[in-house]
């Protein structure tokens, strides 16, 4: 298990990775755009900022991939079913990577591909 960060300000940067993706709700790509501009901004400062930065991306990549697959499978009826599925399961592990974020873990979103290092 890594380490907890006592820094109130790097938890703080950190938990904006995850929530600025939810901008993505409201702005298109916003859930790409967010986590990636506080990542580019924090990134030098806060290497908690850079770990959680990354796994936002990460996983907003990820999340884009698999409603671009839901939104294909659309016209197979199921894929409607899908998009739903991926956009509740989008929203409630943002929101508790952002929570575990503002505690200082280092959190790893499931089903989430790697693309960045």
């Amino acid at each position: 298990m890594e380490r907890i960060i006592d820094d109130k300000d790097e938890r703080m940067w950190g938990m904006f990775c995850h929530l600025s993706a939810l901008s993505g709700f409201i702005i298109p790509f916003g859930n790409i755009i967010g986590p990636l501009i506080i990542y580019s901004m924090k990134k030098d400062e806060y290497t908690f900022v850079a770990d959680q930065g990354k796994e936002s991306l990460n996983f907003q990549i990820s999340v884009l991939i698999y409603l671009i697959i839901s939104g294909i499978l659309v016209l197979a009826v199921v894929g409607i079913f899908m998009l739903a599925a991926v956009g509740l399961f989008s929203l409630i592990f943002t929101v508790v990577a952002s929570v575990r974020a503002l505690d200082g873990e280092h959190y790893r979103y499931p089903f989430c591909i790697r693309f960045i290092k």
